[in-house]
């Protein structure tokens, strides 16, 4: 008999806020046939994430167990194992934790679910960085040697990302899923522009604009030297930040000790980033790594002229409107390329997106048959 109820998907996460790895799994839930396919989630955290309530009116389930400490490990570990043991309706594991699903892993295999996708997002690197975070480093190198054993699907958004989680010994098994967009609701207006624009106050003014969450991988206070030299030789110009994060105060304070508070805006999280791509002149993105990044992908699909760091993987750049530029010869050469962009134009790159393949409805239908062909459906 043939089954008529959808498979459910059980996605890890730690938190469904406004991330991209987790602003992109929703571009692809909100399109799918939820008759065929339907996305729960399991949590690390008990507050509320931003999707949330998006989540549950499409009919999804959000699961919450504690944080994954390393002085709390053993608690986990119960939490994981009896979780479990009561929800054996799930078949597919669809991690977005890269090597932290190793404990979820490991207590699928004894609950004999089939199908473990391990999804590597991320590609970072942990030199130059604080002993803290080094340390950090260390603990993601050993479980991710040791999840790799526990993977049934090794996804990835890149090929340095997937490398990074995988190894090279694993490249053959990558499986690649697109870091796709809402193309058709990025395409540029110059309408909607003008209304943002009046909307934030900033009409009239050279806008520079980055999204992105305030950690230490956006490099936000190399972005905000940049701007503040700059804006001493464009003085129409407008810093916004879309985003939060442990940084933001930090760097706020940053904006603060520059007396630029009344060039930069701080927009905090948004659930209308399609509009607020309009009112962008120019997206700046001086990251010191990327897996592949949604918001790139945004801004190429939004038509906005791109300057990104040469961290961004290649398979990002999926039209001729961005350009790399290094970060080790400090800010003058970024500042030098703001100056010659200020003329640039916006274009309709709609069909350039969807022939990349990386507008959402293709790639959709991907990942449906997908789930579908690893049940046997």
């Amino acid at each position: 008999m043939k089954n008529t109820l959808p498979v459910r998907i059980l996605n890890l996460f730690t938190i469904m806020n406004r991330g991209g790895a987790e602003s992109m799994v929703m571009n692809y839930y909100r399109k799918m046939d939820r008759s065929k396919i339907q996305f729960d989630f399991l949590v690390h955290r008990e507050e509320r994430g931003a999707f949330d309530d998006e989540i549950e009116s499409m009919g999804g389930k959000i699961f919450r167990i504690c944080p994954l400490n390393p002085l709390k490990f053993g608690e986990y570990k119960k939490q994981i194992a009896k979780f479990f043991d009561i929800h054996t309706e799930y078949k597919i594991i669809h991690s977005h934790m890269s090597e932290s699903g190793y404990f979820a892993f490991k207590e699928a295999i004894k609950h004999d679910i089939p199908i473990r996708i391990c999804h590597a997002h991320n590609t970072p690197n942990y030199s130059g960085w604080m002993i803290n975070d080094r340390i950090k480093g260390i603990c993601r190198y050993y479980f991710k040697n040791r999840i790799r054993s526990l993977t049934t699907d090794m996804f990835t958004c890149s090929n340095d990302a997937g490398k990074w989680l995988f190894g090279y010994e694993n490249a053959s098994r990558l499986i690649m899923m697109n870091n796709a967009v809402d193309a058709g609701s990025l395409k540029y207006s110059d309408e909607v522009s003008q209304i943002v624009k009046q909307e934030l106050g900033i009409n009239g003014k050279y806008v520079i604009g980055h999204t992105g969450r305030f950690n230490v991988q956006k490099n936000h206070k190399f972005l905000i030297e940049i701007f503040r030299k700059y804006s001493e030789i464009n003085k129409d110009a407008v810093l916004l930040l879309a985003g939060d994060g442990e940084l933001k105060s930090e760097i706020k304070k940053a904006v603060a000790d520059y007396k630029i508070e009344d060039k930069v805006i701080f927009l905090g999280v948004r659930s209308d980033m399609e509009r607020i791509y309009q009112a962008f002149d120019i997206f700046l993105f001086p990251s010191l790594f990327e897996g592949l990044s949604v918001a790139l992908i945004e801004a190429q699909a939004a038509g906005i002229p791109c300057v990104v760091s040469e961290n961004i993987s290649p398979q990002t750049i999926i039209t001729d409107i961005v350009e790399k530029l290094p970060i080790d010869k400090g800010v003058s050469c970024w500042i030098e390329k703001l100056k010659e962009k200020e003329t640039a134009e916006r274009y309709d790159n709609y069909e350039s997106v969807v022939e990349a393949k990386f507008d959402i409805e293709s790639n959709v239908k991907w990942l449906t048959d997908y789930y579908l062909k690893a049940l046997k459906y």
